[in-house]
Parts: C-alpha cells; structure tokens; sequence
C-alpha cells in the first residue's frame, strides 16, 4: 500500500514539476515590464513609462550595450533617458527606456 502512495505522489510531483518549467509565450506588448537582454530588445523601443534606474545606472547601460563617450544624459518627460554617444567613430543619440532596451535615434 505504501508503494501505491508513493508511486502516486512521485507521478503527481514529476507532472507539475513539468508543468512548471513551461516557458510562457513571449509578447511585444509595451505595457509589459520586461527587463531587456543585450541580445533582444523591445521591437517597439523606446517604451514609455516610469523609470527606475539612476543616472549612472543607465550610463552603465549604455556602455554595456557598445557605446561610448555617453554625455548629457537626461530624464525627458516620457521616462527615457537620453544621451548623445559614440559607437565605434560615429556619434548617435540613444535613449534608455524602463525596460533597459536601448536604442538608437
């Protein structure tokens, strides 16, 4: 009896356990507070909204992202930050949204 509840339990345990790891469909809704990879980006960057990182953690950002020379970096009224820098020898304005995509104008 004791081997029935046991197998049971296992088999229930194993069918969530698998449920679980179901990744969810992803989506390119602006809305949704993504948190953005130096490999993907928001299709609809830069998103408005409001925005947590500080100045020099959306510096940080940038650079990450293979900018360089990043200077007047401001918060504009939409929750980007905006800044003009270079990538490679060319100069670029680039905005940082909430979701940490980073783009250039």
């Amino acid at each position: 009896m004791n081997k029935m509840i046991f197998a049971a339990f296992a088999t229930v345990l194993a069918a969530s356990s698998a449920l679980a790891q179901t990744a969810p469909k992803p989506t390119t809704d602006p809305k949704t507070p993504a948190v953005a990879t130096p490999a993907e980006t928001n299709p609809t960057a830069p998103v408005e909204g409001a925005n947590s990182f500080t100045e020099s953690q959306a510096k940080s950002r940038i650079e990450d992202a293979g900018y360089s020379d990043v200077t007047g970096l401001k918060l504009d009224e939409k929750g980007i930050w905006q800044a003009s820098a270079k990538k490679g020898a060319k100069s670029v304005m680039v905005g940082l949204d909430y979701q940490g995509n980073v783009v250039a104008k």
